[in-house]
């Protein structure tokens, strides 16, 4: 691709250190889903590195490595049946209209793969809520297959929708471990737990911003708990679904996160109150993916309070 479209790249090193600390997901994935994921993931790459560059070639500058970063992040929210050509809808659709419209990176308000992956939620729900793959188990697992096969009944589902349809809870200890279906890199609590620590050993991302989600959340999925017994829990919700994914690599990006350190306390916060509000309370069984989005909104006005009231309290403190 690159000899035909003449693509060059945008060194950019933290980007780098952070498809390295994708590596254990990656890898589950294959484990967990066959080869196809990994197709799958190309695929989706290789279409949002050619819409950015069609948005750079006139100007010739260069396609930023985070463009590889948002195509490999917005592919492990997907099942690992997602048909090429949605996930390919869905990519182009990230870049061009989250990302390049804005400006490109640097730019954004919205974070591309989460309003990829949103986009497709709305536009094609049965790819991202009903057609989902059996985890395989055992060694080799998946390492000698292509796909796995595609479950059809609510009772092998995922877990958020097992609970909430089936009222069945699956036990933390597989939960932490993966072995249940889902979006490709969501499955494994274990494996996200070891990109995270690799993230934070790496300096590659802020741990405020990642603690801060899980404190939300913890405390306003136990508060729901009690109001809503159905509701997943604390432990249960933040070991299911994509909030534990979500929290590491989609709220810590750097871009569409507030600058100022009061800022990122209030902004993860209150995306984990949102998530675990949304799926004690609400339709959807998930809710992260909109907490951020919602959020992502606030950044510019919950940065720029937070500069006024301290500059307000400094002129206080000279004038007193």
């Amino acid at each position: 691709m690159g000899a035909i479209f003449n693509i060059s790249f945008m060194k950019q090193p933290i980007m780098r250190k952070l498809l390295f600390s994708l590596t254990p997901i990656l890898l589950g994935t294959i484990y967990y889903f066959g080869w196809r994921s990994m197709v799958l993931i190309g695929v989706v790459t290789a279409f949002g590195v050619l819409t950015e560059y069609l948005f750079k070639r006139n100007s010739k500058k260069p396609v930023t490595e985070a463009v590889i970063v948002t195509s490999v992040l917005f592919a492990l929210t997907l099942p690992a049946s997602t048909p090429f050509w949605v996930a390919i809808i869905g990519i182009v659709f990230g870049v061009a209209f989250a990302k390049e419209v804005f400006g490109g990176y640097g730019f954004n308000v919205f974070n591309p793969a989460l309003a990829a992956r949103t986009f497709l939620y709305i536009c094609f729900p049965e790819y991202l809520t009903i057609r989902w793959n059996a985890v395989s188990t055992g060694f080799p697992g998946g390492f000698i297959r292509y796909t796995t096969p595609i479950i059809e009944t609510v009772s092998r589902s995922t877990p958020l929708l097992m609970l909430r349809q089936a009222g069945e809870r699956l036990p933390l200890q597989q939960l932490f471990w993966g072995n249940t279906s889902g979006s490709m890199g969501e499955t494994s609590a274990l494996l996200i737990i070891i990109s995270a620590i690799i993230l934070l050993k790496t300096k590659t991302a802020d741990w405020k911003l990642m603690a801060s989600p899980i404190i939300g959340f913890v405390a306003m999925a136990t508060l729901a708990s009690f109001l809503n017994p159905s509701a997943p829990g604390p432990l249960f919700g933040l070991f299911s679904g994509g909030f534990l994914l979500l929290s590491v690599f989609f709220v810590t990006e750097p871009i569409t996160a507030p600058k100022t350190t009061s800022g990122k306390w209030i902004y993860g916060v209150l995306i984990g109150v949102i998530t675990a509000l949304i799926r004690s309370f609400g339709i959807f069984v998930e809710g992260a993916m909109f907490a951020v989005l919602i959020m992502n909104t606030f950044v510019p006005i919950l940065d720029e309070g937070i500069k006024h009231l301290k500059a307000r309290q400094k002129r206080k403190q000279v004038t007193a």
